[in-house]
């Protein structure tokens, strides 16, 4: 039996334990799901609970039909994405420790939207993170962090948004990451590459 039970954690079979809480560390029912939540006490992986507004939905305006429109062309809502992303990014890693990845959701439900998931190379950098930006703010907000179950985003995602196909658009319970730019992932990432290479070049003798 408690080989069965280990065998369906986690997954559709699994009754007790809340699914999307253990894919998504998140779940649109909350403290009311009729599932447990089980919060991890170690990982690698935190949240920040609603921390990136997006200006697109926090200034948008109302069109004739009555339907939210944002202000903002494409190009400005990304050069602010971009800079979210790696204020965020950069202090964190200064910090904390060495990021793995980081993942904001594009989502417009309360319990994914503006989500940041970062996930650190070593487990022990998350905990004293969590900890420490419990007690600061953010653009004048207070910062939400909790560590999180998610480990493999690739089963959090919705494949179906990857491929422009979701049906739910901004409210589906799955993840939708918003991309950040080309140029910023090769100045955020390929610092990481050249630092690595950097490492593993034998010094001259």
């Amino acid at each position: 039996m408690a080989e069965y039970l280990a065998s369906i954690f986690g997954t559709e079979k699994d009754k007790v334990n809340c699914t999307f809480y253990f894919k998504i560390g998140a779940c649109r029912h909350g403290e009311t799901c009729t599932r447990i939540h089980n919060r991890p006490t170690f990982s690698q992986t935190i949240v920040l609970v609603n921390m990136y507004k997006s200006p697109a939905v926090t200034n948008a305006i109302l069109d004739p039909a009555g339907l939210g429109v944002s202000p903002y062309s494409d190009n400005q809502l990304q050069d602010n994405f971009d800079t979210f992303f790696e204020d965020v990014f950069v202090e964190i890693e200064e910090e904390y420790g060495e990021i793995d990845e980081m993942n904001v959701c594009d989502n417009l439900g309360d319990h994914l939207m503006g989500n940041v998931y970062i996930k650190f190379v070593k487990e022990s950098s998350a905990k004293p993170c969590v900890q420490a930006l419990n007690n600061r703010w953010y653009n004048g907000a207070p910062i939400r962090a909790e560590l999180s179950p998610v480990t493999d985003f690739r089963e959090a995602c919705c494949r179906q948004y990857e491929m422009g196909e979701c049906s739910r658009a901004g409210f589906c319970n799955f993840m939708h990451l918003k991309p950040i730019s080309k140029k910023l992932r090769r100045t955020l990432y390929g610092r990481k590459f050249n630092n690595a290479l950097v490492k593993r070049t034998p010094s001259p003798s």
